[in-house]
């Protein structure tokens, strides 16, 4: 009779079996690993009584190069949603834009009212699982519909969860201690506009990616207003003395002026068949 072989069901726990080989491929082959990519940038997203509040820095880095000083990183979803985006600029921005085009398909298709905030976040989420995190976009989606204000954490590989309060970016733990301190569930504006602004200035002087101004978007029932250069945080310093010369501090030894002859040659173009 012919025996049957049982297979070996996996363990319970964390397996480290790749590490061995990741370490003979480094060592003996010289395989480079990859390297975990690091978003600079600190967006938060706050629930109070009437809406949301979300808020983000005005940094844009080049690896160690601050490219932009000044970049929006709120971008526009619907009339009635914001989106904040940490990781990669062209990624984040992309993918905003592709589902505010499908957004305004769905009000022309329903009448003109107001998209759900969750119908936008399940595009985002679909589209993002798609490509399992090589889209480099994790974002913070918050906006007011006919049910009430909605805020929900997008992970670049299509993780979503609805959070009171959020933070994403390589400022996020320094963002998240002032919210998680200063988080109160019904919350006025004024308060949740200062929690953010705090949350977001604790991102940008505890991390080197995060920096410049604070932005802010206040979204409620009906509005949603834009609040660019909320806070200048980190304002560049006076110099504290004059560096300049005055003319003929350095002394001129010898001066030549020599002339210069152009001569323009002309060149006719000859087509042939």
């Amino acid at each position: 009779m012919a025996t049957v072989s049982c297979l070996k069901l996996p363990e319970g726990g964390f397996s480290f079996e790749n590490c061995k080989r990741n370490s003979m491929l480094a060592q003996r082959q010289g395989v480079k690993l990859p390297k975990a990519k690091k978003t600079g940038t600190t967006i938060i997203g706050v629930v109070f009584k009437d809406g949301v509040v979300l808020g983000a820095d005005t940094r844009a880095t080049e690896g160690d190069i601050v490219a932009d000083k000044n970049c929006e990183k709120l971008h526009f979803i619907a009339d009635n949603m914001r989106c904040g985006g940490a990781g990669t600029a062209a990624d984040t921005e992309w993918t905003c834009d592709k589902v505010a085009a499908e957004m305004k398909l769905v009000k022309l298709n329903s009448g003109g009212r107001d998209p759900r905030v969750v119908a936008a976040m399940m595009r985002l989420k679909q589209y993002l699982f798609n490509y399992q995190g090589y889209i480099s976009a994790a974002l913070i989606l918050g906006g007011v519909d006919s049910t009430g204000p909605h805020l929900f954490e997008i992970s670049p590989n299509g993780t979503t969860a609805p959070m009171p309060f959020v933070a994403m970016g390589s400022g996020c733990l320094a963002a998240l201690s002032v919210l998680e301190a200063g988080y109160t569930p019904d919350m006025d504006e004024e308060s949740a506009k200062k929690l953010a602004k705090d949350a977001i200035s604790a991102g940008i002087f505890n991390d080197l990616g995060s920096g410049s101004n604070v932005d802010l978007c206040v979204i409620k029932k009906g509005t949603c207003e834009y609040l660019r250069t909320f806070a200048s945080e980190n304002p560049k310093g006076t110099r504290q003395g004059d560096y300049t010369y005055p003319s003929g501090t350095t002394a001129v030894k010898k001066r030549e002026v020599m002339k210069v002859d152009l001569e323009i040659v002309s060149e006719e173009v000859m087509e042939t068949d």
